[in-house]
C-alpha cells in the first residue's frame, strides 16, 4: 500500500517505517497517524515481519504537530485541540502495549512534542549523537501528549521528567542516554546500520520476544500477584512453540538455534 505521509518496505522480515516529510522534519499530522497506524497493524497481521524499525526521512525524526498545517494557527483557542489525539495519536501509543512485533525507534535529529512520544515507543530506542529530545508544550500554552506524562517519568524518573515537561528545554542525545531515556547513542553516519543489526537481531529471535516484550510494558503498571499468573500464562504459550523446541535441542547439540518465530 502506498501512503502519504510514510515509507514502508518489508526487508527480509524487518518491517522499515520511515516518517517522511522532510520539508517540516516529519511534523505530525492526522494523516500521519492515520498511516501509522494503518502499516502497524499490517506489520502486526503479516507473519513475516519480526522486528521493526521507525525513523525519519531527512534531518529529523518528528518535530512533533505541525503547527504550519492549513487550519490549525488560524483556529488556535476555536478548536477541539485534543481530537486528533483521540483519534489517531492515543490509539497508535496504547496499541504499543499489545504488539507482537519488536519495534526499535532510530533517532535521527529532533524528537519533539508527539515526536517523543513516538520515538519512546521504541522497545530498543537508538540516537545519533545530532539527535534531541523536547518537550516545547509550555512555550506554546498546551500540555504534553502522546502518553509522555505516562511514559517519561518511568523511563528517567519523575524529577527530570518534571523538568522537561516544564522548562522546555532541549535535551541532547548524550544526556537522553546519561538519563536512561535512550538505550545507545551513534555517530550519525552510523544510526541505520546500528538500527538494523538490532532488529536483525530480534527478527531472528524466537516468538518469545514479542511475548517478552508485552510482558515487560504491562508488568510496568501491574500488580506483582497478577503480573506472576501473566508470566505463567505467557510461559505456557511461549513452551508450546516450535522456538522452544529448537531452542532446548540447540542448547543440548552445543549449536547456535535457528528460530522461525513461531
Amino acid at each position: 500500500m502506498a501512503y502519504e505521509t510514510i515509507t514502508y518496505e518489508n526487508d527480509n522480515g524487518i518491517g522499515r517505517v520511515t516518517l517522511n516529510d522532510p520539508a517540516s522534519l516529519n511534523a505530525f499530522t492526522a494523516q500521519m497517524g492515520a498511516d501509522l497506524e494503518h502499516v502497524f497493524a499490517a506489520m502486526e497481521a503479516d507473519p513475516s515481519v519480526r522486528a521493526a524499525v521507525l525513523t525519519g526521512a531527512g534531518r529529523g525524526f518528528c518535530s512533533g504537530a505541525n503547527l504550519a498545517q492549513r487550519g490549525v494557527a488560524l483556529d488556535a483557542g476555536q478548536r477541539d485541540t485534543g481530537e486528533v489525539l483521540e483519534r489517531h495519536v492515543n490509539p497508535l501509543v496504547a496499541g504499543t502495549k499489545h504488539r507482537r512485533v519488536p519495534l526499535v525507534t532510530a533517532v535521527n535529529g529532533p524528537a519533539a512534542g508527539v515526536g517523543l512520544s513516538l520515538a519512546l515507543m521504541g522497545d530498543i530506542v537508538i540516537a545519533a549523537e545530532s539527535a534531541f529530545f523536547l518537550l516545547a508544550f509550555t512555550r506554546i500554552g498546551l500540555v504534553p501528549d502522546g502518553g509522555a506524562t505516562h511514559i517519561l517519568a518511568r523511563r528517567i524518573g519523575l524529577t527530570r521528567a518534571m523538568e522537561m515537561a516544564l522548562l522546555a528545554e532541549r535535551i541532547p542525545a548524550a544526556k537522553a542516554f546519561e538519563w536512561a531515556m535512550v538505550n545507545r547513542v551513534v555517530p550519525d553516519t552510523e544510526l541505520a546500520e546500528a538500527a538494523t543489526k538490532i532488529a536483525r537481531q530480534l527478527a531472528d529471535g524466537p516468538a518469545s520476544i514479542g511475548l517478552t516484550r508485552r510482558l515487560m510494558l504491562q508488568g510496568m503498571d501491574t500488580a506483582l500477584a497478577e503480573q506472576l499468573a501473566a508470566e505463567r500464562s505467557e510461559q505456557r504459550i511461549a513452551g508450546a512453540t516450535e522456538d522452544f523446541r529448537e531452542g532446548v535441542a540447540a542448547f543440548l547439540e552445543k549449536r547456535p538455534a535457528r528460530f522461525a518465530g513461531k
